[in-house]
């Protein structure tokens, strides 16, 4: 009689309200990693993968044993969730960007911890589990080969996801933004085999024939080799998706192949890092890729081609000022940007920007569990909380008025170029009115509940005002 197969629970955890009050996203998409991790492991465990975006940790699980992968602003919750696994008797290794990049604060919360790309250690990591010989800590090879990576298993995403089909041709950036988690420890950006790639998009079965034809290429930045980006787009285009998400600086857009390529392969969502429109904030986080006045001729260009721009704005840079908050509404409007993901600029531990702060003794809120975005922890050159603040919920607000909702997209569509049947038009008009509107819905809710204030916990009531205005 063979013994029974252990289980592994992979957990990609997400919020980090508590129990009582959990935040669940309306993303059509899965993230990455747990797919992605579960298609690494070795046949000799039964997988599960929980995405507790979507649906909560169930502490009763059978699982044997509990990988947890979690960013930075969620390390404080995913050391509660280890530690409340372990006192039940589960094995539990933590992984990550965060477990990578500081393992030593890491370990302690875990069985073990794997330091770096899972593709070359996680195999012998699950047999290792399994075989009782497990170590405190896996340490990756820098820079791994990107070659050979299994499909991620899409079949173990919840169905509750539109978009199953998620996967990254490269890694990294070559961008110095200060902000940015890439650039605490540089890494050169890399790519993936083109076959590879088509093989991820391609791994389609099991899977409801309408979730075939959408898939997402959550790569950092897909235009940090711009000549790659283009011969994959168009072995991407062969495949006659019905539409395609695609993350990239804004700068590959000045490369016209790039856009004829991105249209070609049926883009219709292109999440590009704007962050700000003050030329003197961009320039001050060193994001000199951005030039505040391309914006609306890129923008203009991608929407004319059935590409929605789904772009990030960051408050209170160092550079930014009361004048700017008061013009902000009208230049999004003037730039046209179809979506937006609203932030508060977060110096994430370690980086550049942190540093800075750090230096400048700005920091004033240490509580990782704030870095989410929706927190200040940091005192502004020239704002007050209450200033930043207002200005975030009132254009985060403004923006996502109905009437504003309806109006952007009727500009949208109106942009549209059509070079296919009428049949093929109408049909790429509702996909990418399917896409605006799961986008929108989605950053209205964040909007009302989490700046606004009109649900739980509203970013702790701004925080406990900020910590009483810094005491």
């Amino acid at each position: 009689m063979q013994p029974e197969r252990k289980k592994l629970q992979i957990i990609v955890l997400f919020q980090n309200l508590g129990e009582d009050n959990p935040y669940y996203a309306q993303s059509p998409a899965p993230p990455l990693p747990g797919l992605l991790l579960a298609a690494l492991t070795p046949p000799i465990v039964d997988v599960e993968v929980l995405h507790e975006m979507v649906r909560p940790i169930n502490y009763g699980t059978d699982a044997d044993f509990i990988a947890l992968s979690f960013m930075d602003y969620l390390s404080p919750h995913a050391y509660a969730v280890a530690g409340r696994f372990r006192s039940l008797g589960k094995i539990v290794i933590g992984g990550g960007k965060f477990a990578s990049t500081f393992p030593e604060e890491v370990q302690p919360h875990f069985d073990s911890i794997l330091v770096g790309e899972a593709q070359e250690v996680w195999p012998r990591m699950v047999e290792d589990l399994v075989s009782g010989r497990l170590q405190p800590r896996y340490d990756a090879p820098l820079n791994s080969s990107l070659a050979n990576i299994p499909p991620p298993r899409y079949d173990l995403a919840e169905s509750v996801y539109a978009t199953p089909i998620v996967t990254e041709a490269t890694r990294g950036c070559p961008h110095p933004c200060t902000y940015c988690q890439l650039n605490i420890r540089r890494a050169p950006h890399r790519t993936r085999p083109i076959q590879d790639v088509i093989r991820d998009l391609s791994n389609t079965g099991g899977l409801p024939w309408h979730k075939r034809k959408m898939a997402m290429l959550l790569d950092n930045n897909l235009g940090g080799d711009v000549k790659y980006a283009k011969e994959l787009l168009r072995e991407i285009a062969k495949l006659k998706l019905w539409g395609l998400g695609a993350q990239f600086s804004i700068d590959a857009l000045r490369d016209n192949g790039f856009v004829d390529a991105l249209a070609a392969a049926r883009c219709r969502m292109a999440f590009i890092g704007m962050e700000s429109l003050n030329p003197k904030s961009l320039e001050d986080v060193q994001k000199r890729q951005n030039n505040v006045a391309e914006y609306k001729a890129a923008f203009g260009k991608l929407h004319r081609l059935g590409i929605l721009t789904f772009t990030g704005l960051m408050f209170a840079l160092d550079e930014d000022t009361p004048e700017y908050y008061e013009q902000l509404p009208s230049l999004l409007d003037e730039v046209g940007t179809t979506v937006i993901l609203p932030s508060i600029a977060i110096p994430l531990y370690g980086t550049p920007l942190h540093q800075k702060v750090v230096a400048e003794g700005r920091l004033v809120d240490e509580d990782l569990s704030h870095y989410e975005g929706d927190h200040l922890v940091f005192r502004h050159k020239h704002l007050t909380a209450g200033q930043i603040r207002e200005a975030y919920k009132a254009v985060t607000l403004g923006f996502y008025g109905w009437r504003k909702i309806w109006r952007r997209w009727w500009r949208f569509m109106r942009a549209q170029q059509r070079t296919e049947s009428l049949p093929a038009f109408l049909f790429r008009l509702f996909i990418l009115t399917f896409i605006y509107v799961k986008l929108s819905i989605f950053q209205r809710h964040h909007a009302r509940v989490r700046i606004a204030g009109t649900g739980p916990n509203a970013a702790e009531t701004a925080q406990g005002e900020f910590l009483r205005d810094v005491a």
